[in-house]
């Protein structure tokens, strides 16, 4: 065999045995499964991921005035912001405890308003923002006094409106000690029910101011040796004392109380202070024998007149008998009466206006 043939022979061989080898090594190598190339995400790729769930959380807070101290029984409404006040749904109200604080529970998550109101305190708002399941604290809140108030008309019905010109007149004593309860100062008096001028009449009687005058009186009886079957001494002082307040009791209730009350006029004296002195005389004068009756009308005093001679004759009960003449002591005191009225009017108008601090022209709310 030639070299070229055997050559050639040689290279068949090792080409089939490399053949061979590899054939082999490829039956033991392991097999590789393809992975599926990923898709792409888009928007047409599918459904996207769910939200998680938001969970409602808690607000709680204090409500103080101006200095800090707690405000109890606050209004505290929770709303969403984009809420109207007035809108009551979906909202949340509570009032703040002693201690001023308050605490919603179950509040959803979201942008919240607070709305605050007290009594005699501005209105306040906080807005805030609450996380999902946060519990929050909001900060202290701040109550303003309120600057703004409300006129509300009050009618008031002429029996009380009477009533506070009573209690202007029972603050009226000449140098703040002597009663001055029966003159009036105001331009418009309302006129008294019955139960005020017993009420007048009353707390007059019982002022110490009368008893001091009505003493004094006795003591210059006294002094004078008037009423003599009286006597002397302290019997005698406490008989002229006795009759003197019998007098006061018998001319204030008849005619400041009973007789005005059944004849509907006014006990009071009604303070002039303009015009001349002549025409300020004749009118301080003229009111022994005229006053208002209810009815804002002048008319004749039957009540001060009657009042003067009742009690006049009532005297014959309990002076003594030398002294009782019977009509002539009725008259006698009911023109000391009359008189006593007269110039009692004229120190009005004149004098005790200036000697009493709180006589102030008062023009109390007409109904």
């Amino acid at each position: 065999m030639s070299l070229a043939l055997q050559f050639r022979s040689g290279l068949l061989v090792f080409a089939f045995a490399v053949a061979e080898c590899a054939s082999i090594c490829l039956a033991q190598a392991p097999q590789q499964i393809p992975l599926p190339a990923p898709e792409p995400r888009g928007l047409d790729s599918g459904a996207e991921a769910a939200p998680s769930p938001q969970l409602s959380g808690s607000l709680s807070g204090t409500v103080v005035d101006q200095s800090g101290a707690v405000v109890a029984g606050a209004q505290v409404r929770i709303t969403r912001k984009d809420q109207s006040p007035e809108d009551q749904s979906a909202s949340q109200k509570m009032s703040s405890g002693d201690d001023g604080q308050f605490s919603f529970s179950n509040v959803p998550p979201g942008t919240f308003r607070l709305t605050i109101t007290a009594t005699g305190f501005e209105a306040q708002t906080f807005t805030g923002t609450l996380r999902s399941e946060e519990s929050q604290i909001v900060p202290e809140i701040k109550l303003g006094i309120a600057t703004t108030s409300t006129d509300v008309e009050v009618g008031l019905t002429r029996t009380e409106v009477a009533e506070e010109e009573v209690k202007v007149e029972e603050k009226q004593r000449v140098f703040g000690v002597l009663p001055n309860f029966y003159v009036s100062y105001s331009s418009d008096p309302v006129p008294l029910a019955p139960k005020q001028k017993f009420e007048i009449a009353w707390k007059t009687l019982i002022d110490p101011a009368t008893f001091i005058f009505v003493g004094g009186a006795a003591g210059v009886e006294q002094a004078q040796n008037h009423f003599k079957e009286y006597g002397p001494g302290a019997p005698g002082y406490g008989q002229r004392f006795g009759a003197g307040y019998a007098d006061t009791i018998t001319s204030t209730f008849i005619g400041s109380a009973l007789l005005p009350s059944l004849l509907k006029q006014d006990p009071r004296y009604f303070y002039k202070g303009t015009g001349s002195t002549r025409s300020r005389v004749l009118y301080a004068v003229a009111n022994s024998f005229i006053c208002k009756g209810d009815n804002g009308h002048w008319q004749v005093s039957y009540s001060n007149i009657m009042g003067s001679l009742a009690a006049g004759g009532l005297s014959n009960l309990y002076y003594p008998a030398q002294d009782r003449n019977g009509a002539g002591l009725t008259f006698v005191n009911a023109g000391i009466g009359l008189s006593a009225t007269a110039a009692a009017n004229l120190f009005q108008e004149f004098l005790v206006r200036k000697l009493t601090p709180n006589a102030h022209h008062q023009d109390p709310n007409r109904p």
